[in-house]
């Protein structure tokens, strides 16, 4: 199942040409509406997740940076010994690959990450939620792959209930 690293390059390319192309454009913190409830905005993290560890100090991204490869490292093995069937797995895997090493290439290169998405969630009142953390194309790709991932289980989990066969 390895030939599915094509879509953890497509996302490492897509999420670095992205944000080589904002850092080229905006400058921090501009503003750029695309549409209501969505911008582009220049930001940098120097955290995880939701700001997660931002000031602590530089230690962080060492500590990220670690984590990120022995997850990379992980999610590889785990797709390298997958089965044909499982190419909804393998989807998944590939999206968190490619988001990792996405993200991992900013913490290593310039100590953060680019994020400059912008959402603001209109049905959600509190203001906690608003805007939405900023992300990037990287952010998105490991989104989408847990999704996936959740996905395949909850699909496996039918078909042994129901007593199924494995997928194709």
């Amino acid at each position: 199942m390895k030939h599915w690293l094509w879509l953890s390059a497509l996302v490492i390319l897509l999420d670095q040409a992205s944000k080589w192309l904002v850092m080229s454009t905006l400058a921090p913190y501009q503003v750029v509406e695309l549409i209501p409830n969505l911008n582009l905005t220049l930001v940098f993290n120097q955290g995880a997740a939701f700001s997660l560890l931002a000031d602590a100090g530089g230690w962080q991204r060492w500590l990220f940076a670690g984590f990120a490869l022995l997850v990379t490292l992980a999610l590889g093995i785990w797709l390298w010994r997958l089965r044909r069937h499982q190419r909804l797995l393998a989807l998944g895997l590939a999206l968190l690959i490619g988001g990792a090493v996405g993200n991992l290439i900013d913490r290593l290169l310039i100590g953060q990450v680019i994020d400059f998405i912008q959402v603001y969630l209109p049905v959600i009142p509190l203001a906690i939620f608003n805007p939405w953390p900023a992300f990037n194309v990287a952010d998105s790709a490991i989104s989408i792959g847990v999704l996936v991932l959740l996905l395949d289980a909850l699909l496996a989990d039918a078909d042994a209930v129901a007593g199924g066969a494995d997928r194709a």
